[in-house]
């Protein structure tokens, strides 16, 4: 057990420590103990030990339950920790890091059920897949695991409940019969705590929950909670699909084909449009590791409401073996990018400034605009404007000072366009759809789709949209964009893996060393990976600018 607090023990030294029981005999003469005299009328009060031991036994169930009452329960494909916490209005509680929590008015009891969904396996997550006759009994296995949880929490409640009160009975009483008093009261609370909830436990309370956090948004996400439960067998269905097609992404973007250009080449893997969707850092980092990534951009939504609790959603980016460039979007929040500016490995870009990471000279600025709620604000095309010229500024100063700008990168092409004639690249995101073009000037500029295949709100439209990235190949001697590979994975429900290889204009044989000022590269396709057939139309609509 953990050592008890500071604060505990000073607690415990406060509790006054109650009278010996007096001897069966005393001897003849002598004269009783001195102790304080009741004047006239007064009586002892035998409620001030009892509250005593109430006290006891309410902080040592507590400290038992905090220190050893967890289990950690497998749960389908899922790792959860169930824990039991005193609470005035009971209830369950399940915590789905880092999108927030959904409580349910499931009991009525001085107890709530706490559950964390840690992480998702990916090896039982697999075997769902190499298994589709499992699919059929996911629900019975879930019901088993769950069943399963809850008593092992029951009997470690039991134990952490009455060994809590027990230690902390003797250590107040010094006695092991007040000590076992203790225990024993613990455990009756606990079982009469039980039976208040077996006795009001509500089974319709999940078509009711309450969501918080950035789960606030869940009901307009997923529908209405009680279709769900009314129709649960179709719900069912589509949550152990969307845990096979999860694994099947991975599975993909591990077997997709490895392009071989000249070695000198500097490798730039461009993201963008994020949108919290965690299966990004695996697709990210296995390309990053196939095809030799010298360093990563990011032209930003990362987020997707740019709150302090999603922060812990950036934690992977340290991790991905390739420097991290990254320029704020409209969903990301100056608190997203001061977290993203101590972290190691990262380089945020901003206000014009420029960093030479992997060889490349990189300049960006940050998306003026902060609109979560996906709202047109007033004045958002002359605001990106206006950045646009701040950027294009700063860069003609880079030139005329000898370090020109090799790659400049923002997040919307509204402003990109604003930057045509003071570098040869520069990258954005925003639209959810990849684009390439060659501006009046001669800068070229490439849209990026989004690697987060939208987030969340993939599942709003009638079609999902698919995950989208490129690897940019660079000269390193002229710092000139040589070609792009684009990559494209199915998004929700699909398993496509499509691969094409293009070329700049300049570049493609027969062509002048010049760029073209118009129109967008046609690129030669290399075609897509063997055993990736289309399981649906690969075809998506354009999406609505997020």
């Amino acid at each position: 057990m953990a050592r008890v607090p500071t604060a505990v023990m000073n607690l415990i030294h406060r509790f006054p420590r109650l009278p010996q029981a007096p001897a069966r005999r005393q001897r003849a003469g002598a004269r009783p103990p001195a102790g304080p005299a009741l004047g006239p009328g007064a009586r002892p009060r035998p409620w001030v030990p009892a509250l005593g031991l109430v006290a006891v036994v309410l902080l040592g169930a507590w400290l038992g339950l905090l220190v050893v009452g967890n289990v950690r329960v497998p749960v389908g494909p899922m790792d959860t920790t169930m824990a039991l916490r005193p609470s005035f209005t009971g209830g369950t509680k399940i915590n789905v890091s880092p999108l927030g929590a959904l409580q349910l008015d499931s009991h009525i009891a001085p107890v709530r059920l706490d559950v964390n969904v840690d992480q998702l396996d990916p090896e039982r997550s697999r075997a769902l897949v190499d298994h589709p006759e499992r699919l059929s009994g996911l629900q019975d296995e879930v019901t088993d695991d769950v069943a399963r949880g809850t008593a092992d929490l029951a009997v470690r409640s039991v134990v952490a409940v009455v060994t809590g009160a027990t230690t902390l009975g003797l250590l107040v009483y010094r006695r092991p019969r007040r000590a076992l008093a203790a225990g024993g009261l613990a455990l009756g609370l606990l079982a009469a705590s039980g039976g208040s909830a077996y006795a009001s436990w509500n089974p319709d309370s999940v078509l009711e929950p309450k969501f918080s956090g950035l789960l606030s948004s869940a009901p307009s996400l997923v529908g209405d909670a009680r279709s769900i439960v009314t129709e649960f067998d179709v719900y069912q269905q589509e949550l152990a699909r969307l845990v096979t097609n999860v694994t099947k992404l991975y599975d993909a973007t591990s077997t997709l084909p490895v392009y071989q250009p000249d070695p000198t080449t500097i490798r730039v893997l461009h993201v963008s449009d994020i949108h919290l969707n965690p299966a990004s850092w695996k697709i990210i980092a296995s390309l990053v590791e196939q095809y030799q990534v010298d360093v990563i951009v990011d032209s930003g939504d990362t987020m997707d409401h740019g709150t302090a609790a999603e922060n812990g959603f950036l934690d992977p980016v340290e991790d991905l073996g390739a420097p991290y460039v990254w320029v704020r979007g409209n969903h990301d929040s100056l608190v997203t990018q001061r977290y993203l500016d101590r972290m190691r490995n990262v380089h945020v870009l901003d206000d014009g400034r420029a960093r030479t990471i992997a060889g490349l000279r990189f300049a960006g600025i940050g998306d003026p605009q902060f609109t979560p709620d996906r709202t047109q604000r007033t004045g958002a095309e002359q605001s990106q404007e206006l950045a646009g010229a701040r950027l294009a500024s700063a860069m003609r100063d880079q030139k005329r000072a000898g370090t020109p700008v090799d790659v400049a990168v923002v997040h919307e092409p509204s402003a990109a366009r604003e930057v045509d004639g003071t570098v040869p690249l520069v990258l954005s995101g925003h639209l959810h759809r990849e684009d390439t073009e060659v501006m009046r000037y001669g800068t070229r500029l490439r849209v990026e789709g989004s690697t987060g295949g939208s987030g969340l709100r993939a599942i709003e439209g009638k079609y999902p949209d698919p995950i989208e990235t490129s690897i940019l190949y660079f000269d390193r001697d002229t710092k000139r964009l040589q070609a792009w590979d684009s990559i494209e994975l199915g998004g929700l429900g699909l398993t496509t893996a499509e691969v094409s290889r293009h070329l700049p204009e300049e570049n493609q044989p027969g062509a002048d060393s010049s760029p073209s000022p118009s129109g967008s590269s046609p690129g030669a396709s290399s075609g897509s990976p063997s055993g990736t057939a289309p399981s649906s139309p690969s075809a998506t609509p354009s999406r609505p600018r997020s």
